[in-house]
């Protein structure tokens, strides 16, 4: 991380696969350096961030990026990526309220020394900061002396997540939580929504005015998600392959999933399928125990995080996609990128009935009773046992990414929140 930052090509970026990118020719003179911190993920392992960062790359943006180290990929401290700087801190997985309190103090600590370092570098003009935690807006306060823009990308409800994670919403970390919340909402420009309801909690919870708030949804890059070849073995020696990807927190629903894969291996005596949970988190050492206990382990392959390369490989051989995330205040207004992912692939797919569930696959999905495993399992079998309608409605997911909900219609908005933000008074 000490090594001296290499000198940046004004005009021209080279990517890994020897492409070259053109830079605007309004922003070659004098680019504009920027700086997006996440904590939650790696990157390029979130995918969301990544695809923020390649847009403003490819618009003259000069980018760096600060995030955690990954477990087994993505552990350098600095290097380049595609012409983004990246530099990482060395990371902490809590699961207790005090653990979560210590791993963002320390993470706000690395972020602060490796802000001020690249600050030091490139000058940034713009603090693009993704949540949770809520906590980066006091990276965004140390800086404004200095002329620096403040952009508050929301990811995550974080007052509800706390709630969904400890169950208490009155609580003295809830309240700290609302706190955060509003004051990043206060301390931004201009705010990024991943959906209409983030954008409706802006305006409501945070103060914010309309025009202040752009939405730019999770929608996948094509054009990093193209299909790879068939790979059979990838199911085990069974003809069926159901497939879950993403985070395995407390909040995302992975224990009703067990549940209903029970259900279909020793109710339904299925025995054609296999399931693979693709993915890192908090739970998943008990995720597995559970498996084991339940006597699933020749139905269920946990892979742990994984590059992105091998999530394509099991997108692109399974035949059923599932989001098993529970309906709570949190889930059912936030947008899920796997089913994004999913559509994208031409999965079917299995979710319950969350609001913003419903809006983003609309009828190329199956949707269970909220939070009720015997019924998500009842709808996955009927895509098991229909090769015509998981066909028909994995056609539905794919066309509307293609017609609308894909990475370059959303980057416009991307954009745009940046001239507002660079324009604000």
């Amino acid at each position: 991380m000490n090594r001296k930052m290499p000198e940046l090509d004004k005009t021209r970026d080279v990517s890994f696969s020897g492409q070259q990118t053109e830079i605007p020719p309004n922003s070659r003179s004098r680019p504009t350096p920027v700086c997006i911190i996440v904590e939650n993920l790696p990157v390029p392992v979130d995918r969301r961030v990544w695809c923020e960062a390649r847009t403003l790359r490819d618009a003259g943006y000069v980018v760096s990026v600060i995030c955690p180290k990954g477990k087994k990929a993505f552990t350098a401290g600095y290097e380049i990526l595609d012409g983004i700087h990246v530099y990482r801190h060395g990371a902490w997985e809590a699961s207790t309220k005090i653990g979560y309190l210590l791993e963002y103090i320390l993470a706000l600590a690395a972020e602060l020394y490796l802000t001020l370092k690249v600050f030091a570098r490139t000058r940034f003009q713009v603090l693009h900061a993704c949540n949770p935690p809520d906590t980066i807006f006091l990276l965004g306060l140390v800086l404004r002396p200095f002329g620096v823009r403040f952009i508050f990308d929301h990811h995550d409800l974080s007052p509800e997540l706390v709630e969904a994670k400890f169950g208490k919403r009155n609580g003295i970390f809830c309240a700290l939580a609302r706190l955060a919340e509003w004051c990043s909402f206060r301390a931004a420009d201009v705010s990024i929504a991943t959906n209409e309801s983030f954008k409706e909690v802006a305006v409501a919870r945070g103060g914010k005015r309309p025009e202040q708030v752009f939405v730019v949804r999770n929608c996948p890059d094509l054009t990093a998600l193209r299909r790879a070849p068939a790979r059979p073995e990838v199911k085990l020696g069974k003809p069926l392959l159901v497939v879950y990807v993403g985070f395995m927190g407390q909040q995302d629903g992975l224990d009703l999933l067990l549940g209903s894969i029970e259900h279909i291996v020793k109710r339904e005596n299925r025995q054609d399928t296999n399931f693979v949970l693709v993915g890192g988190g908090t739970m998943l050492p008990a995720l597995r125990a559970m498996v084991t206990e339940k006597g699933l382990d020749t139905f269920v392959t946990f892979t742990g995080q994984v590059p992105h390369e091998e999530v394509i490989t099991y997108l692109s051989n399974a035949d059923v996609g599932v989001a098993p995330d529970p309906k709570t205040p949190m889930n059912d207004n936030s947008t899920m990128i796997k089913i994004f992912e999913y559509m994208a692939f031409g999965l079917p797919t299995v979710l319950f009935d969350l609001k913003e569930g419903r809006r983003t696959a609309g009828h190329a999905a199956l949707y269970a009773s909220p939070n009720d495993p015997i019924d998500f399992a009842n709808q996955i079998s009927k895509l098991l046992n229909c090769g015509k309608m998981r066909q028909q409605l994995g056609a539905c997911g794919r066309k509307r990414i293609e017609e609308s909900l894909n990475w370059e219609t959303e980057k416009i908005a991307l954009l745009e929140a940046y001239s507002a933000a660079l324009h604000a008074n």
